[in-house]
């Protein structure tokens, strides 16, 4: 038994030297046969216990020997044939032109913020951005609203539940207030960003939403720049021809008020239906800033005056796109936003 566990050594020993390893290809059949898991090495330390007692030591050093020879001739053939085990194959042609990438776009939301921002930027205001997170005297206090004020409801307004007086702001106007208490005028600034309110999800209204306000202060600003203002802005966003009208309002930080519509025709039924059958469309509210507002903020009403109006993106968006549902903008749709 003992000479023919040695004569099968050899025979092995004999195959490891003679194995043809000509290229890259053949490496891994040599892994195979002489070190894989079903080697055929192993069978032969498997039956040491059957070689006679007196033999096992040179048995077992010449099966040892063989897994070296096996393991360097392995080592030695892969370093000879280099890397061409990991690059069979066909030479790619490196002159061809390089796969084209799917450039992303801007979402509809960013392309009209920034649309609105660069037409008032060329009238001279500036963007002024701050905290979503806000506190009642800035949110509420400084504009004017009362404390038995609705829009201070919890059906309105998402409170934080761990941090009394604290809540998400309600509008951008807050951004306007915290900058007065800071500036003194004069003051014509944007405040663009991300506001939430406590509504019922619909195809025209959602619980968050984004808003562009702006507010101009300085010495004898009259309702006559007001209108002004945003005939301009309406004329560079909606076309040369646009007109618009300002019909009375109410809101708690501006006296007078008032709320701005566009006309937008009655070409089809969904006009008819968007206008209510009187062809004209309120896109934004405005009016002059309450001499209260600018008490609150450290600003001296008998000195200076100045207007503010407000806009909901999302809905400067839907008319500018004909987007009928207010919800798209949110759901990530790529079928709805590679459309822009």
């Amino acid at each position: 038994m003992s000479t023919d566990h040695f004569a099968e050594v050899e025979r092995i020993i004999q195959e490891i030297q003679s194995f043809p390893l000509e290229d890259a290809t053949s490496l891994e059949p040599f892994r195979l046969q002489f070190l894989g898991s079903k080697s055929q090495l192993k069978p032969l330390l498997a039956a040491i216990g059957q070689v006679e007692a007196a033999q096992r030591k040179a048995y077992g050093l010449r099966v040892n020997q063989a897994r070296q020879l096996a393991e360097e001739t392995y080592a030695l053939a892969k370093e000879r044939f280099g890397s061409a085990s990991e690059n069979v194959g066909p030479i790619p042609d490196l002159g061809l032109p390089a796969l084209s990438l799917v450039q992303g776009r801007r979402h509809p939301i960013s392309q009209v913020m920034d649309r609105i921002l660069e037409i008032f930027g060329r009238i001279g205001f500036s963007v002024v951005e701050d905290r979503e997170v806000e506190d009642e005297w800035h949110n509420f206090t400084a504009l004017n609203t009362p404390d038995d004020h609705p829009a201070r409801d919890m059906q309105d307004t998402y409170y934080l539940r761990d941090f009394p007086g604290r809540l998400l702001r309600t509008h951008s106007s807050s951004v306007q207030s915290r900058y007065m208490t800071k500036h003194q005028p004069p003051i014509r600034i944007l405040a663009p960003g991300r506001v939430y309110r406590n509504e019922t999800i619909s195809a025209r209204s959602h619980c968050q939403f984004h808003q562009v306000e702006g507010l101009y202060i300085d010495q004898g600003v009259s309702m006559a720049d007001l209108r002004q203002t945003l005939l301009f802005f309406a004329r560079e966003m909606f076309g040369k021809d646009a007109r618009i009208r300002l019909r009375p309002s109410y809101f708690p930080f501006t006296e007078p008020s008032a709320e701005m519509d566009i006309y937008w025709g009655l070409r089809d039924e969904t006009d008819h239906r968007i206008t209510k059958g009187t062809g004209w469309l309120e896109i934004l509210g405005c009016g002059m800033v309450d001499p209260a507002v600018l008490q609150n903020c450290g600003i001296d009403p008998e000195r200076y005056s100045g207007f503010a109006f407000g806009m909901g993106i999302e809905r400067q968006a839907m008319l500018r796109y004909k987007v009928p549902d207010i919800r798209y903008f949110f759901e990530n749709d790529l079928r709805f936003l590679r459309q822009f």
